[in-house]
């Protein structure tokens, strides 16, 4: 780092990207460090910088020491093992080492007792929820939400005269005549196992979804203002079903409390929405399909004067930022949700849904609240 952009970073003090140390001599300490970085987004601890990012500098000998306990802590005390790399930089003739720990890319990583470690703000915490834990194998590509089970749903919670058409049409044969039993054909094709769907299976093929999954719905409302605070709404819904009747009812619940525009049409005329029907399709299709379903909460559609929000819960996978998905850029969080997507809902799965929406639509912003954990498309009313 350049001395401008150290001193930058020691003046703005500690936040969930950079740790200040004076010394370390505690090698379990320095580990748990390393851990918490390396389950978020990777960071700097700066050593021989007090709490207020004063420069108390490091004798050479100190360095050394520093350098073995990192060696030890980056080998021995963290599971799996990492690579952070170190720097010495002098600022105003004294020695400072700057440690950096990349984001891991074989989470969870935790230390010598199997305690995992996350960063919380500018300190560190331990993981502890279940659905956390899961997020962080999700990252690694190690597990994914779409097939863990859904509890309580078998074979038979599935619609089957809807699974029939959709075979049929997929595959070219029916259904029916199948040499293997249904639940081997559910394990083929990844949608469950030992006749107990998946969330995958659930969602697409349940004859009622959210009777076992109530949070994987859509929560829509209308506000006549510009807040949430407003006291009293237009219109509220639960949608609920399969994600195909999820998607239809919330294209339709959204069509129906947007603006129709006459334009040069005469007034007989149904007119056109306000905002193009594909814009919905694209946005709406996104959330169904590339939402966190590791998180217990609905996608929620809020209508207001001036704007549409929806709100996916889970920021976005991995290192996609919002200029690498305006771009093209996609990371399927679920995979075979998305392999099955492209028959049922209007979804192409080639990081164009939002391309699309922008060249409809331009007036659209992306939100990626991190800290929030959730993803936020605003498109703005006329």
């Amino acid at each position: 780092m350049e001395t401008i952009e150290i001193l930058q970073v020691l003046a703005q003090g500690e936040d969930s990207r950079n740790q200040f140390k004076k010394d370390i001599n505690n090698i379990d300490a320095l580990a748990i460090e390393i851990i918490a970085f390396s389950n978020t987004l990777g960071g700097k601890i700066f050593i021989g910088v007090d709490d207020d990012g004063n420069v108390i500098g490091l004798t050479p000998e100190k360095v050394h020491h520093i350098n073995q306990l990192l060696s030890n802590a980056a080998s021995q005390n963290v599971k799996p093992a990492v690579n952070p790399l170190t720097e010495i930089a002098t600022i105003s003739d004294l020695r400072i080492m700057i440690i950096d720990v990349p984001k891991g890319i074989n989470k969870p990583y935790q230390d010598k007792n199997g305690v995992i470690w996350v960063k919380s703000g500018a300190d560190k915490r331990k993981a502890t929820s279940r659905e956390e834990i899961q997020r962080l194998f999700q990252d690694s590509g190690l597990v994914h939400a779409d097939t863990i089970p859904a509890e309580g749903m078998t074979i038979a919670d599935i619609d089957m005269p809807y699974f029939r058409e959709f075979f049929q049409k997929r595959y070219g044969e029916p259904l029916d005549e199948q040499s293997v039993p249904l639940s081997q054909t559910i394990s083929n094709l990844n949608l469950g196992k030992n006749e107990a769907l998946n969330i995958t299976g659930g969602l697409l093929f349940g004859q009622s979804p959210s009777n076992r999954l109530p949070s994987f719905i859509v929560k829509a409302a209308v506000f006549p203002g510009q807040t949430l605070a407003d006291e009293t709404y237009i219109d509220s819904r639960d949608i609920k079903g399969k994600i195909s009747e999820i998607f239809q009812q919330t294209i339709g619940f959204i069509l129906a409390n947007t603006r129709q525009v006459q334009g040069e049409q005469s007034v007989n005329s149904l007119g056109v929405p306000e905002i193009p029907r594909i814009v919905w399709e694209e946005l709406i299709t996104n959330a169904l399909v590339h939402r966190d379903y590791f998180i217990s909460a609905p996608i929620r559609v809020f209508i207001f004067s001036d704007r549409v929000e929806i709100i996916s819960p889970g920021h976005l996978p991995n290192n996609l930022t919002i200029e690498n998905i305006k771009a093209g850029n996609s990371n399927t969080r679920n995979p075979v949700l998305a392999s099955f997507a492209y028959q049922i809902l209007p979804y192409r799965g080639f990081g164009s849904g939002i391309l699309r929406a922008l060249e409809n639509y331009p007036d659209i912003n992306f939100i990626d609240d991190r800290n929030g954990n959730m993803f936020k498309c605003i498109i703005k009313r006329g």
